[in-house]
């Protein structure tokens, strides 16, 4: 596999080829604003040095640190230091990760799972820095015959390892799954509500009538078993679909609209804050690089 030097290329082929990519990084690419991607992301900080905003919570970069960030969780990296900061970005397709799960190993866990102590952030001991380390490079070491085979095992083995570690420093209601089977049947039928029906108005009112629950009861259970809330994730859905409408060529107005923004101005503000960018300059860049590429 490939070992890139830029987060965006990287994370632009995890996109495009469906799989996974990695970036080995020393020098900061220009930041980009808050904004929410379409896949998963590990960060591994080997030199600290920096603060992490992940969905509204701060954290600090120190050496040896691996956050977990699911594919609709805000984050932006901030400069606190001079120094440059070394760290690998992981990129994953979730679907490429869900396809290698089973009913005893779901290798999610450490992406969805945000009732813990620790939240996103967890600190590698010295040995387990030297094994992740290893996978890394089994990742990147292979060519020729069999490499998309080794890197798929290296990949799924360095999956299990880290999610391993991040049950173990769960704590022990997480261990005994205290989240029932109902909660999880009733999460599925939410998240594929929500999915089916982004351009209606989803109020938590209105899905806490839709499914007979409490909203109080629905915004804790959404939370155990997604680590964020219903908005978000809501809106995180709707800029998701604006980028594949805008992409496919409908213009803004109509955009906004099949996404279920109730006004233009809080898509417009939504929209650049997750994305960086405007609506309008999006659809500009994805007609030119599908004209390009065409």
């Amino acid at each position: 596999m490939q070992l890139y030097h830029s987060c965006r290329e990287a994370m632009k082929y995890c996109i495009d080829s469906k799989t996974f990519a990695a970036a080995w990084l020393y020098n900061d690419e220009k930041p980009m604003d808050i904004h929410i991607h379409d896949c998963y992301e590990i960060y591994y900080s080997i030199s600290g040095g920096k603060q992490f905003l992940i969905d509204n919570r701060f954290y600090n970069f120190n050496p040896g640190d691996i956050f977990f960030i699911n594919q609709y969780e805000s984050h932006h990296l901030y400069q606190v230091d001079d120094g440059s900061h070394e760290r690998i970005i992981l990129s994953i397709y979730p679907d490429y990760l869900k396809s290698f799960c089973t009913k005893n190993t779901d290798l999610n866990y450490c992406f969805t799972c945000r009732n813990t102590n620790f939240g996103h952030k967890l600190s590698l001991t010295d040995e387990e820095q030297k094994r992740f380390l290893y996978f890394v490079h089994n990742l990147t070491g292979t060519e020729g015959y069999g490499q998309d085979l080794m890197d798929k095992a290296a990949f799924l083995e360095m999956m299990i390892f880290l999610n391993k570690i991040f049950l173990k420093r769960c704590d022990h209601d997480l261990l005994e799954h205290e989240i029932t089977g109902v909660h999880h049947e009733q999460i599925d039928g939410i998240l594929s509500y929500v999915n089916q029906n982004l351009a209606q108005n989803l109020t938590i009112q209105n899905l806490a009538d839709q499914f007979y629950i409490s909203s109080s009861y629905l915004c804790r259970i959404f939370k155990d078993a997604t680590g964020t809330t219903i908005n978000k994730y809501i809106t995180a859905k709707r800029i998701t679909r604006a980028k594949a409408l805008l992409s496919d060529g409908y213009s803004v107005t109509e955009t906004c609209s099949m996404c279920g923004f109730r006004d233009y101005s809080n898509f417009l503000k939504s929209f650049t804050k997750a994305v960086g960018i405007s609506p309008r300059k999006y659809a500009q860049f994805s007609t030119s690089y599908v004209s390009i590429h065409s």
